[in-house]
């Protein structure tokens, strides 16, 4: 589909010199997963839309986006070097690109929820997902969804926010586009270039709620507990009633004040 909206980045090395644009989509990783399937596209590729019209988040939930007005997008990578066990630092590179990008905006109080939603004080602003396909030990492809809420003024539900509300300002789609890549290929070489240590630490220092008493939701039962960290796969540490429990994405809730 020829790009009607986009031009090529400039000032990216690789992300998002192959720009697949659609005019409209049910989701883009799920077009960017069947891409990968058919024709292994290079690594980098973008996939943009829009007006996503079933975005995929989280927990099997979905994503509000006004048509035109927002990033729905997926990129494309192959990041052949990355052990299986350390996939959690797919979450924590994407996550921190979005943060520098955010707060680059004159945005304050930006912090990333567990694993990767970013938030400007108790509200969202972003959302990512990670989908990716092993072969043997190694990963063969990795779609990173992204839905930023750019330039939209109104949402269903009153946990939500954009730049635009956040700041007073219009931006424009393709400026904040070329810059937000460059974020994102930043940490992304980090990654590539074995950077664990420092990715982590720049996680932590950004995680919301690091030990900082919070109240967590447990089988339907609140817990209060808070949050130590993260393990080696990326599950959430939480101490609990004196001891240390740890969470998967669907196993725990918190919310954001």
């Amino acid at each position: 589909m020829k790009n009607t909206l986009y031009k090529i980045p400039a000032s990216t090395l690789f992300l998002g010199k192959n720009l697949v644009f659609v005019p409209e989509c049910h989701s883009t990783n799920t077009l960017a997963l069947q891409l990968c399937q058919n024709s292994g596209p290079v690594e980098g590729t973008l996939v943009i839309t829009p007006n996503q019209t079933a975005g995929r988040g989280q927990r099997g939930n979905g994503w509000e986006a006004e048509p035109g007005k927002n990033f729905t997008f997926s990129l494309i990578l192959k990041p052949t070097t990355l052990a299986v066990k350390d996939q959690f630092y797919l979450n924590i590179f994407t996550s921190l690109a979005l943060h520098d990008y955010v707060t680059a905006k004159a945005c304050t109080a930006v912090r990333v929820k567990w694993p990767n939603d970013i938030y400007v004080g108790s509200k969202k602003v972003c959302g990512i997902l990670v989908e990716s396909q092993i072969s043997g030990n190694k990963f063969s492809h990795v779609v990173v969804g992204i839905g930023l809420n750019v330039n939209q003024q109104k949402f269903g539900t009153d946990t939500a926010t954009s730049l635009s509300v956040l700041t007073g300002l219009q931006f424009d789609l393709q400026t904040e586009l070329e810059t937000l890549l460059k974020f994102l290929e930043a940490r992304y070489l980090q990654l590539r270039e074995g950077k664990m240590t420092l990715l982590m630490e720049d996680y932590l220092n950004v995680l919301y709620g690091l030990n900082t008493p919070l109240s967590f939701d447990v089988d339907g039962m609140p817990v209060e507990g808070m949050i130590a960290g993260v393990d080696e796969s990326g599950r959430l540490r939480v101490l609990m009633e004196g001891k240390e429990r740890v969470f998967g994405v669907k196993e725990v809730g918190y919310k954001v004040v």
